[in-house]
């Protein structure tokens, strides 16, 4: 049975993260994609394509070293809460670029793009040059995904040649396919302060999606824990950021010892009613490109 598949590109946040980030959260959403389109198809788990971007290797090693340093009596106090703190911060400050000096001076800014752009690359290897695309992005990683498309949308021809190099002329790699962003535990307020009316978010649907798939609408939905301090609803940012999000939905991240603190930042890739919800929006889709009632 021939089909269009849909991909899906995930991004984690802040910590000390590993390539097995997003291990089980895709084993789940998969399962509940499949379990949704069981009747319509043979080998419904394969109608999805996933690749996790794993950036954290950018700043990884600089932050165990600095930590090392300022550490070095293993006296401090909080010392796990200091490390959080080295690890938001860290990543926060070494990606940030500067939004007067584009092309990006900061080569961090770049590394994280490349693994971005080797990403997407390989997604499109695997759902070939036409796929309907959908981002999943945790804390920091809400920040990198709309900096990458933006770029693509608005700064195509100021794109640095490294990233060029690494993606190829196609729809997907393009952002052209982007038809679903959402962005969990996001910390993207705070980005919009460099800018005098908070500037304007990515348009997604990619505004070429209807060029690709006439009937196919997308959604940006931003979830959110009431009791996490580094993730913000986006609606009320703006009128603009008003039409471009679909909703702010809350959520409750973590288990019954974290899930009341700061700490429920780090579960959103383990949250049900996230899991359950993205799936239930990707099998509707599949079955509108590929033409199912």
């Amino acid at each position: 049975m021939m089909s269009i598949k849909l991909g899906i590109l995930i991004l984690h946040g802040i910590g000390n993260q590993d390539e097995t980030y997003a291990d089980d959260f895709m084993k789940a959403l998969r399962s509940h994609f499949a379990k949704n389109i069981a009747s319509l198809h043979p080998a419904p788990g394969s109608q999805v394509e996933m690749v996790p971007i794993y950036w954290g290797s950018v700043f990884n090693e600089r932050e165990d070293e600095l930590w090392a340093k300022v550490n070095k009596q293993k006296t401090l106090n909080y010392s796990f809460l200091r490390q959080f703190v080295i690890r938001f911060f860290g990543d926060a400050i070494a990606y940030q670029p500067s939004p007067v000096s584009f092309p990006h001076l900061n080569p961090n800014y770049e590394r994280v793009h490349e693994a971005v752009a080797s990403g997407m690359h390989k997604l499109r290897e695997k759902t070939g040059d036409l796929s309907p695309l959908t981002v999943v992005s945790h804390s920091l990683g809400t920040v990198i995904a709309s900096n990458y498309f933006y770029d693509l949308q608005y700064l195509q021809e100021k794109i640095p040649d490294a990233i060029k190099q690494l993606k190829s002329d196609n729809p997907l790699e393009n952002g052209e396919t982007l038809a679903n962003f959402y962005t969990l535990g996001t910390p993207m307020p705070l980005w919009t302060l460099r800018y005098n009316d908070f500037d304007k978010p990515i348009e997604v649907p990619s505004p070429q999606l209807k060029k690709h798939f006439p009937y196919l609408s997308g959604e940006w939905i931003n979830y959110y824990d009431q009791d996490d301090v580094i993730a913000f609803p986006l609606k009320s940012l703006n009128e603009v950021y008003n039409r471009s999000v679909k909703k702010d939905i809350e959520v409750s991240s973590g288990n019954i010892f974290t899930s009341w603190s700061p700490f429920s930042h780090i579960f959103y890739f383990k949250t049900d009613k996230i899991i359950k919800e993205i799936a239930l929006s990707l099998s509707e889709q599949w079955k509108k490109v590929n033409g199912i009632s």
